[in-house]
């Protein structure tokens, strides 16, 4: 079968062997995958590349009983689990760029264990669906997990690939948004995608970022050594700071702000199957859908989506279609 993988700094074309279908698993048609900035970590270490790919059941095992031929089901980041803690997080974890690593996301097949699958609901094309399984479904995690209320006040920093999804499932919620920017190049287009305010969070040194009333929540998408003090001065007392973006860079911060004000610093990765089923379902209740660019699937498009997703011109996620 035709796979993707990652040689270097780059995606080149290669040839992959089609596993056997067990008892409990299920193979998969790829129709789309989109591309995370995971999946640029990962090129040097020479697997099959994608973790947001949805596709059409073709062949189901003898046991198999969530699924059926000719379904239309995606799955995530994490493969495998012992099924007794948090999936996302549990420490044996079969994941990817670290298991599976001969079939992936942009490969022509993949089977799957069938509880590592969600169905995609019909209101969602393949297309739009994909992104949702590793994006949407870690925002979607983040306001599950750390107790978001629809009465709270919520800033979003960076209005990306995860940030543009962020804005959209926290209006659907209920929450009042407010989108953290250095400049106001994206303010239009967050407040479309359902942002009440959009702050530029560029100030004179000595000054504070101005938000009106205080945040409950602020949900950092981007991978930067920002000035985090300016932004827990932003939160209400018990607020929190939910760290999802990348996190390669430098985190200093005035412990004392948090100690004061009794703030929480965590850290929010990916989403356990069931929260994934709740993001798509959320979604297609909603109408949240992605903003994305979809490009055939081939070497020279995978390679042009990764430069591109490497210097941030992207509008806001890149889908590869097979269709």
């Amino acid at each position: 079968m035709q796979v993707f993988k990652g040689q270097g700094e780059k995606a080149v074309e290669a040839r992959g062997e089609k596993r056997q279908v067990g008892p409990n698993d299920v193979l998969v048609k790829v129709v789309a995958c989109g591309l995370c900035f995971t999946d640029i970590h990962t090129l040097a270490k020479g697997c099959v590349l994608g973790h947001e790919p949805v596709g059409t059941v073709e062949e189901i095992g003898s046991d198999v009983k969530t699924v059926k031929k000719g379904d239309v089901v995606g799955w995530g980041f994490v493969h495998e689990t012992c099924e007794v803690c948090q999936m996302q997080v549990c420490p044996n974890r079969k994941a990817y760029g670290t298991h599976d690593t001969d079939q992936g996301g942009f490969g022509e097949f993949y089977v799957a264990n069938e509880k590592s699958l969600s169905k995609v609901p019909s209101s969602l094309s393949a297309c739009e669906a994909a992104p949702l399984f590793c994006a949407g479904a870690t925002v979607f995690s983040a306001i599950l997990q750390n107790g978001v209320k629809p009465t709270d006040r919520v800033g979003v920093i960076g209005v990306g690939g995860l940030g543009h999804l962020a804005v959209q499932y926290l209006n659907k919620w209920g929450c009042h948004v407010t989108t953290l920017s250095t400049s106001d190049s994206k303010k239009k287009e967050a407040l479309q995608l359902g942002s009440h305010q959009h702050v530029i969070t560029k100030v004179p040194e000595g000054q504070s970022i101005q938000v009106g009333e205080k945040l409950n929540h602020i949900f950092s998408t981007v991978d930067g050594a920002l000035p985090w003090d300016q932004y827990l001065s932003i939160l209400k007392p018990g607020g929190k700071l939910v760290i999802m973006g990348a996190g390669s860079k430098e985190f200093k911060f005035n412990p004392l702000l948090m100690i004061k004000d009794q703030l929480s610093i965590v850290g929010s990765f990916v989403a356990s199957k069931r929260i994934q089923d709740q993001a798509l379902e959320f979604a297609a209740r909603h109408g949240i859908k992605p903003w994305i660019e979809v490009l055939p699937l081939n070497e020279d498009n995978l390679n042009n989506a990764i430069e591109r997703l490497k210097k941030g011109d992207v509008h806001y996620r890149f889908v590869l279609s097979r269709e």
